[in-house]
């Protein structure tokens, strides 16, 4: 033990890892993985990000390392890392992630103490403001589903701009969420809680520009096929992956051609899957409809008893109307008429108040 101690070794803590299974799960690795199986994937909806952060940026530096030699200073150089990089936003998630693997090891009895605690976050995130003009609107809708290879996530994103879905919505489409896709009156969308952010089902009445949608990516499927957007891996079945309409609209970006205002401020600060729902949710408000139908429509529900407990349904004719008329200025906007035809909306909308 003074041998150890004086190499620098903690005994006591050598015994906590013994306990936990000895010195080959002693490592940042089998940490790691004891929090996905034990934590992350049993109580997180976002554990695939947690896999895919800690597998990218955490593990490539620190599997084979001994957790328990992890210290401050090391948290630090590989979020600064990241942050150099530009990568601010990803810096807290990763800090983020890692704190949070050591708040369980500190539950388990593995750790004495959590090298992040009080930690300020070190990556500078800009809040979210960005929302398309009539001319990126047009650009986008025209374009985003050529060339035919990008038919398929063209139209996703086309549907996500349509609806408000987040994109991770989207992608997990399947036949069985859809009601009445060929009835104009009653077409639906039901989002089941197990794939929603707040774990709530969620209503979404198809206008006619996301039925249209709808039925042509039913069209681009096989009968058997079970959902809309299938994943076309090898070895994996199930639909595609969420940011593979997130890559599908950073590829749209880069292969626009020069030319146009559209172009130069889409080029200028490249717009977000997340950036179509925020242009949803705004748009809606500049139609005055007021907040309480803008947060059924995104699925943004309070956490108050009434909400909590709320009817599946209730709203749904408020949202019809809302996402009708928002798919009638999309219609307006691709034809050349849409701020003009926005603001009509809008008047005619708060005269009948």
């Amino acid at each position: 033990m003074r041998s150890d101690v004086a190499s620098g070794g903690n005994p006591a803590e050598q015994k906590k890892q013994d306990r936990a299974g000895g010195r080959s799960s002693a490592t940042f690795g089998s940490l790691a993985e004891r929090y996905l199986d034990e934590y992350s994937r049993r109580h997180k909806r976002s554990h695939a990000a947690d896999d895919r952060n800690l597998r990218l940026h955490v593990l490539p530096r620190w599997k084979n390392r001994a957790y328990a030699t992890i210290r401050r200073a090391d948290v630090i150089e590989l979020i600064e890392g990241l942050v150099s990089d530009g990568k601010q936003t990803l810096a807290n998630r990763v800090q983020s992630l890692i704190s949070s693997v050591f708040t369980f090891a500190l539950d388990a009895d593995l750790v004495e103490s959590n090298p992040c605690y009080r930690l300020k976050k070190r990556g500078v995130e800009s809040i979210g403001r960005r929302v398309l003009s009539d001319g990126e609107l047009r650009l986008f809708w025209n374009a985003i589903v050529e060339p035919a290879a990008a038919k398929r996530t063209g139209l996703g994103l086309r549907l996500a701009l349509l609806t408000g879905a987040r994109v991770g919505e989207v992608a997990g489409l399947s036949r069985a969420e859809l009601q009445h896709p060929t009835d104009s009156h009653r077409a639906a969308w039901i989002i089941p809680g197990a794939r929603t952010k707040n774990g709530r089902d969620h209503l979404i009445p198809l206008s006619p520009l996301a039925r249209r949608t709808v039925l042509d990516l039913l069209a681009m499927i096989e009968q058997s096929e079970k959902y809309l957007f299938p994943t076309r891996s090898q070895g994996r079945d199930g639909p595609m992956r969420s940011n593979t309409l997130t890559q599908a609209m950073d590829y749209f970006g880069k292969r626009l051609a020069d030319g146009g205002e559209a172009v130069r401020t889409w080029e200028a600060e490249p717009p977000t899957p997340h950036d179509l729902r925020r242009t949803v949710e705004t748009r809606l408000a500049e139609l005055r409809f007021p907040k309480e139908i803008r947060d059924r429509v995104l699925n943004h529900v309070s956490a108050g008893v009434g909400d909590k407990h709320y009817n599946l349904h209730d709203y749904a004719a408020e949202k019809r109307g809302a996402l009708n008329r928002w798919s009638a200025v999309v219609s307006a906007i691709v034809k050349g008429r849409g701020s003009k035809a926005l603001q009509r909306s809008a008047e005619q909308r708060g005269a009948r108040r």
